[in-house]
């Protein structure tokens, strides 16, 4: 079976999957009732332009088109798996200021309070190296005590199932097999394109870019770890993509072993219903792009 040259991936919501596909993204939700429901909209020219195939910029163009499709896919799955009477719209303004706010929590999170941890650590040696590679530690075990704690609550174990379902979808289609359950099944839950993978590829990347940056004074130390975050994330988009690519390598297979074991904590083995549910997103999102048009939900 020959591969596809066509990328598509996506994303786990609630009862659902989004498939992003060329043109337009995807979702296709569970509802209580059992049925499956499934939107369409066309992506957003902003991100598909000419800028996507420049190197480190189409990683921050990526990086927003992510958190902007995310949101909004995340709203709409939330209204149909709760089923109201009407389908929830964003606007543009709603999604932002929830994106402005869901970054502001991360850069805290996962960047301001691994520094001031570490702060104890400039007193070892007389180089800021220790210091900012202990801060880089700290930030790692922050990220997997938070994928840990949130892996108890059910919610989040149903979403790590349909993140699961995604990723099998995506390797079937990826190898040319027929996008039916007992097709799915063989493939893995781990994808080297995963967004779990790039967040820990943006841990590492951001160990070594802070190493080489001084600490002193405080508000340079503080503010490093903002401005730096667009370079950070273009980087490891670039690696994420060039994983993707030559996924077969076995060096490649190597350096990307530790997102592969990660994601044993961020994906879980779905039942048959949800690869239902991821089906229908990757048949969508296949369908609106070569009908050159977004299908109506």
């Amino acid at each position: 079976m020959s591969k596809s040259q066509t990328t598509y991936g996506g994303q786990a919501v609630l009862e659902g999957v989004m498939i992003r596909g060329e043109r337009n993204v995807t979702v296709s939700v569970r509802t209580p009732s059992g049925q499956i429901r499934t939107r369409n909209k066309p992506i957003n020219n902003a991100f598909t332009g000419r800028f996507r195939r420049m190197p480190l910029i189409r990683g921050v163009l990526a990086l927003s088109e992510t958190l902007y499709l995310g949101m909004d896919s995340l709203a709409y799955s939330a209204s149909i798996a709760t089923e109201e009477e009407e389908e929830q719209e964003l606007s543009k303004w709603s999604i932002g200021s929830m994106i402005t706010f869901s970054v502001a929590i991360a850069i805290g999170l996962f960047f301001l309070l691994p520094v001031i941890a570490s702060k104890p650590f400039e007193a070892v040696g007389e180089s800021h190296i220790i210091s900012n590679v202990a801060e880089g530690l700290i930030r790692l075990t922050i990220f997997f005590i938070y994928i840990v704690s949130i892996g108890f609550m059910s919610d989040i174990r149903r979403v790590y199932m349909y993140h699961g379902a995604e990723h099998m979808t995506v390797h079937a289609r990826e190898m040319g097999d027929p996008l039916i359950p007992s097709a799915i099944r063989k493939y893995p839950t781990a994808h080297p394109r995963c967004g779990t993978a790039f967040l820990l590829t943006v841990m590492l990347v951001a160990i070594l870019i802070f190493s080489l940056i001084p600490r002193d004074p405080l508000w340079w130390l503080i503010t490093s770890r903002i401005i730096f975050l667009p370079l950070i994330a273009s980087f490891s988009y670039e690696i994420i993509r060039a994983s993707g690519q030559y996924a077969d390598n076995i060096a490649v297979r190597l350096i990307t072993l530790p997102s592969i074991w990660l994601q044993a904590l961020t994906t879980k083995q779905p039942d048959d219903s949800q690869i239902e549910v991821a089906i229908a997103a990757m048949t969508g999102a296949i369908e609106a792009d070569a009908e050159g048009a977004p299908l109506k939900p």
